[in-house]
C-alpha cells in the first residue's frame, strides 16, 4: 500500500468563475494552466488503510499520467485525499469539504458502502459526480427495491467501475457449490452495509442451487475474540464458513476457526481480498475470495499502469482496487477532456461540475481493467468476477469470469 505523504492542494482558482482563456487550451489569457482538482475519499489510516492508500496512490498516479501525457492542454490535474477512517460520519464532512471547494469537479472513492451511503446524497445535491472503485452495495445504484425486482436510481451522480454484491455473492455461491464441490455452509457477517449485502446475495444463490446453510450469526466487526461463534461453527461440522465483511476481523476469525481444529476454509469477498489478511492469519493456506474484476496482473491492458506504479516509487501496494481506482480518476480525467473539445478546446465558464457529470454518463475508454463504460444506473458494464485462494502465502487466481445473475 503506497503512499504518498504530500498533500496536494487544491488551487485557489476557482473554475466556475469566468475569465479569458487561451484559444489554444484550457489556461487562462497568460497561458497559465487552470487547475482541475478530483477529491479522493479513502480510509488512509486504521485497519481498512491498506486498501485506502492503495485508492489514494493510483488516482494520484492518474492524475499524473495525464497532466504528463498532457491530455487536456491547458489543464492540470491535482488529487486531493481525505481521510474516512472508514467511518459514514467522516465521509460526510469529507463530502462536505469537497463541495465546498468549487475546484472540485469530481470524487473518487470511498472504499466502504457505508461510508457511501453518507456520502451520496450531498454530493448529488451539489451535482457533484462520485464514482467508487470498491462500492458493492447493489442498493447503492438500484435502491432498496432491487431485491423485489423494482430498479430505480436513488442518486444520479453516482458511478461505479466496482460491479454489485448481488453479483459478487453469486457467482461466490456458485464457485463454491460448483467448483469447490462444498454443499453445507456457516454465514456469518459484521453487521454493515457491505457485508449483510453480500452474505445475503451469497446465501439466496447457494441455497437455489441446492446447498444448505446449517447455521447463522453477526458478528461486531471490532471484535477480535469469536471463540465463542467458532464453536457454534465446529458443532454443524459445516465444510465452509462464508464472511461477509473485511479482512480485520475475517483474519482472526479463520485462524481461531484452524486453531480450534475445524480445519475449513473462510470465504469472503472483496473485502477479505487484501494481503493483509494473510498476515493477520497464520493459517490462512486454503482460503477463498472473491474480488471484482480479473487480476490485473493477467491483463494486456493493465502492463503501463503496473510498469509506471512501480516507477512511481510509492511505499504501499494498489491492492484490490488499484486499478479500478485508477480507471475511476480516469472517468472523471476523460469527462474533462471531453467538456473541453466540446466547447473549443477550453474550460466552460459556466458549472463546470454539470458539465462533467453529463460527461462521465457516457465516457467509454479501455481501461486498466478492461473496456469502461457505465449503464442506466451508473454501475459498470464490466461484471468481471475472480476467485482467489490462499497458496504459499499468497493470493493465487482460481478462475475468472464474466458473471451475471
Amino acid at each position: 500500500m503506497l503512499i504518498l505523504t504530500t498533500v496536494l492542494t487544491t488551487g485557489a482558482l476557482t473554475l466556475t468563475a469566468c475569465g479569458s482563456r487561451d484559444d489554444k487550451g484550457g489556461g487562462d489569457s497568460s497561458g497559465k494552466k487552470q487547475t482541475v482538482v478530483i477529491g479522493v475519499d479513502a480510509p488512509l489510516t486504521g485497519d481498512l488503510s491498506a486498501l485506502g492508500l492503495g485508492i489514494k496512490n493510483s488516482a494520484d498516479l492518474a492524475a499524473q499520467t495525464a497532466n504528463k501525457q498532457n491530455l487536456v492542454p491547458g489543464v492540470e490535474f491535482k488529487t486531493q485525499p481525505l481521510d474516512d477512517q472508514a467511518q459514514p460520519s467522516v465521509g460526510q464532512q469529507n463530502a462536505t469539504k469537497f463541495i465546498g471547494d468549487k475546484s472540485v469537479v469530481g470524487v473518487v472513492g470511498p472504499l466502504n458502502s457505508s461510508v457511501s451511503q453518507s456520502m451520496q446524497k450531498p454530493l448529488n445535491d451539489a451535482g457533484l459526480t462520485q464514482i467508487s472503485p470498491a462500492n458493492t452495495g447493489t442498493e447503492l445504484t438500484q435502491g432498496d427495491g432491487w431485491k423485489t425486482g423494482t430498479k430505480k436510481r436513488p442518486y444520479k451522480t453516482f458511478f461505479r467501475t466496482a460491479t454489485t454484491d448481488q453479483v459478487q455473492g453469486a457467482f461466490a455461491a456458485k464457485y463454491l457449490f460448483n467448483n469447490a464441490k462444498i454443499d453445507s455452509v456457516y454465514l456469518i457477517d459484521d453487521q454493515k452495509t457491505y457485508g449483510a449485502g453480500l452474505a445475503a446475495s451469497f446465501k439466496d444463490t447457494f441455497t437455489k442451487l441446492g446447498g444448505k446453510i446449517v447455521g447463522s450469526d453477526h458478528i461486531n466487526p471490532d471484535d477480535r475474540d469469536f471463540n465463542a461463534i467458532v464453536a457454534k461453527v465446529k458443532s454443524t461440522g459445516a465444510k465452509a464458513l462464508y464472511y461477509g465483511g473485511e479482512y480485520p476481523a475475517a483474519g482472526p476469525l479463520s485462524q481461531q476457526l484452524k486453531d480450534s481444529g475445524t480445519n475449513i476454509p473462510l470465504m469472503g469477498g472483496d473485502g477479505i481480498y487484501s494481503a493483509d489478511f494473510i498476515k493477520l492469519n497464520k493459517k490462512a493456506t486454503g482460503d477463498l475470495a472473491t474480488s471484482v474484476g480479473k487480476p490485473v496482473e493477467q491483463l494486456d491492458s493493465a502492463k503501463t499502469f503496473i510498469a509506471n506504479y512501480k516507477a512511481a516509487n510509492f511505499k504501499d501496494a494498489y491492492e484490490a482496487y488499484g486499478g479500478g481506482t485508477y480507471d475511476a480518476t480516469w472517468a472523471i480525467i476523460q469527462a474533462v477532456k471531453d467538456v473541453v473539445t466540446a466547447n473549443n478546446g477550453k474550460l466552460p465558464s459556466g458549472d463546470l461540475r454539470a458539465k462533467v457529470l453529463d460527461a462521465v454518463g457516457k465516457v467509454k475508454f479501455d481501461g486498466v481493467t478492461g473496456p469502461v463504460s457505465f449503464d442506466e444506473y451508473g454501475d459498470t458494464t464490466n461484471t468481471m468476477m475472480t476467485a482467489y485462494k490462499v497458496t504459499d502465502g499468497a493470493w493465487k487466481p482460481e478462475l475468472s469470469e464474466a458473471y451475471k445473475p
